[in-house]
């Protein structure tokens, strides 16, 4: 148990304190984060009537000496720290001694602590800055400190407190915090006699995320456990289809302390740059370990500032450690479908069934028939091609029986329809099971069956995906040059952002050159794109320089997404079934194509059982 001592006036001057007591909530942060200082492993905090008229915290640390105790009720006295230098590397989360200081001259406070070694504790009583009472005292391992009517006598303060369900709401959530940033500690919130939360304490992030966050985002995240050169990275993100309108699920500890950074937000979002949905950002639990001489807590009196020695290194750690996760964890999203109001089945009698009146064949079952096969060695699937031929004959398409490469960066020729038949029953490379096309939705959405699962894929999105990345790989785009050179007539901002940006330009495919008059003249395109897009793709690119906040690597990911969107299948447009086929297979024999560079998903999921379940096969 360390000796608490008033700071010398030399060292307390370089402290960043000036601790206002400004509602109960602050003073439950402070009293907390003594508790955690003192290495409790339990921690129960009380209130009542939202901590105005009654708040109790109790732990089961180190406790305090009798001797100490009033010592511990001066300002700056603190065990933390001794000399200066300890200030340049703090690892408590208290360190200043004006917690109980500044809460004992504005309430009524009381105190039973004591440490595990001693026989008999200490009861203590200050209000209003004086001592009322120091006794012995019977009590158990720790320390609780009771506090009373806070504000009593400052009521210039007592007005600009809520309403007692808002300051309650404000205490909750400094706890819920707390809570999360050490998992291996037990919290319990009793508010008004309720218990309101209670985590485990058993060390283990996903159930303390759980226990304060709710089953609905803690089934969305995965898990992250990284870092680089020294820092360490571990937590919990969501997968990019669970991004949220908000950031308010996002929460960064470092070193067991809640921070605000902006450099840990920054990483991770870029890490979720062509995942994420654009306007959506990812909810995440992070914790930081970086060496305490690394990192400047003393900035500002509330603590959740901090200033990093090396921000580039934060970053970077972070951003790898995150990516790293969307890379291993991530998965398709799964449609769930609702249970349905009743099942049929269960409603008709067989003798009801057999009177049944045989109906015709639908529209879908004319255009849809499966011809079985005599080997049972390959699987076809019999449609109209309403694509390419507009004659009503039926075609016949086979499933492939490995991947296909993606499309290459030039322009692919119209495939004419041919029937191509393929073995089915070898296995396809990395024991995947072969994608049987269904059909087309609305000219827009594949729908294909793999395994036990039905996809609905959209083909632009997919599509827009391989592009982009096959971009991003290369870091050059293909040109093609044009036979007659276009001429882009832009505003002065714009016109100014392109000619200083030429080069970048001509990496995402680009020969553009000054025409003068606010004009550019474009020479040469990337290979995918047709002369018609030319204007409103070099006007997109023109705002996408323009903005000019992006570091230079996001701006050429702007410039690739602009030329993957418009040079992709578009939604609505005619395709053939074999480029549907060969599409489905990039999309799902892949792990990078979850999302369109936008952030929207590519394909969504029905698993078999979803279905037997509509139509009442299974429970």
């Amino acid at each position: 148990m360390p000796e608490i001592r008033v700071l010398p006036k030399e060292i307390s001057e370089l402290i960043a304190a000036g601790e206002v007591v400004e509602r109960p909530a602050s003073v439950i942060k402070e009293l907390v984060e003594n508790s955690i200082d003192a290495g409790a492993d339990n921690i129960t905090v009380e209130i009542q009537h939202g901590g105005i008229t009654y708040m109790r915290i109790t732990d089961n640390g180190c406790g305090i000496a009798r001797n100490d105790v009033p010592t511990a009720f001066l300002r700056h006295a603190t065990s933390k720290i001794k000399s200066s230098g300890d200030l340049n590397a703090i690892g408590t989360l208290g360190f200043r001694g004006e917690a109980l200081a500044a809460v004992s001259s504005v309430a009524k406070v009381e105190m039973f602590t004591k440490p595990r070694e001693n026989d008999l504790g200490t009861h203590y009583e200050i209000d209003g800055g004086q001592e009322k009472l120091c006794e012995e005292a019977g009590c158990p391992d720790g320390t609780t400190i009771v506090i009373r009517d806070i504000f009593y006598n400052t009521p210039a303060r007592m007005k600009f407190l809520k309403k007692d369900v808002s300051e309650a709401n404000a205490a909750a959530a400094v706890v819920e915090r707390i809570a999360l940033s050490h998992p291996e500690i037990a919290f319990k919130l009793i508010r008004d006699g309720k218990q309101s939360l209670m985590t485990p304490g058993d060390g283990k992030i996903n159930t303390t995320v759980y226990s304060v966050l709710g089953r609905e985002f803690a089934g969305t995240l995965m898990e992250v456990d990284g870092g680089l050169d020294g820092i360490g990275v571990k937590g919990l993100t969501c997968k990019p289809v669970s991004c949220r309108p908000t950031r308010n699920y996002q929460f960064v500890f470092l070193n067991g302390r809640l921070v605000r950074s902006g450099t840990v937000t920054a990483a991770v979002e870029q890490a979720y740059k062509n995942s994420a949905m654009i306007g959506k950002f990812p909810g995440f639990v992070l914790y930081l370990s970086v060496p305490l001489d690394t990192v400047d807590v003393n900035v500002h009196p509330a603590k959740t500032e901090v200033r990093f020695s090396d921000e580039r290194r934060i970053f970077d750690a972070v951003y790898s450690s995150v990516r790293s996760a969307l890379s291993k964890g991530d998965t398709r999203p799964e449609v769930k479908l609702k249970e349905p109001v009743f099942n049929p089945f269960e409603r008709m009698s067989t003798a009801q069934y057999r009177q049944q009146p045989i109906s015709k064949p639908t529209v879908a079952e004319e255009i849809y028939k499966v011809k079985p096969s005599l080997h049972n060695t390959t699987e076809t699937v019999t449609f109209r091609d309403a694509n390419y031929n507009h004659d009503k004959t039926e075609k016949t398409v086979y499933v492939p029986e490995k991947v296909i490469n993606p499309p290459a960066a030039e322009p692919e020729k119209p495939i004419a329809p041919e029937r191509v038949a393929v073995d089915i029953t070898r296995e396809v490379e990395d024991e995947k099971p072969p994608v049987t096309l269904i059909g087309e939705a609305f000219l827009t959405y594949i729908i294909v069956q793999m395994g036990e699962s039905v996809f609905m894929i959209d083909k632009h999105a997919a599509h827009e995906r391989i592009l982009f990345n096959k971009l991003k790989k290369e870091q050059k785009t293909e040109m093609q040059a044009l036979l007659t050179a276009v001429t882009v007539s832009l505003t002065r901002e714009e016109y100014n952002a392109v000619i200083s940006n030429t080069e970048k330009l001509s990496k995402a495919g680009f020969e553009v050159e000054d025409f003068g008059n606010s004009s550019v003249r474009v020479s040469a395109v990337p290979a995918a794109l047709t002369k018609e897009d030319i204007p409103s793709v070099i006007s997109e690119l023109a705002g996408d320089l323009l903005k000019g906040k992006a570091p230079d690597a996001e701006r050429l990911d702007d410039m690739y997404h602009t030329v993957a969107c418009k040079a992709a299948i578009k939604a609505g447009s005619r395709t053939s079934p074999l480029e549907m086929q060969k599409l489905a297979e990039r999309v799902l024999y892949s792990d990078d194509i979850m999302y369109c560079p936008h952030g929207r998903p590519v394909a969504f999921e029905i698993k078999r059982r979803e279905l037997e379940k509509q139509f009442g096969r299974i429970q």
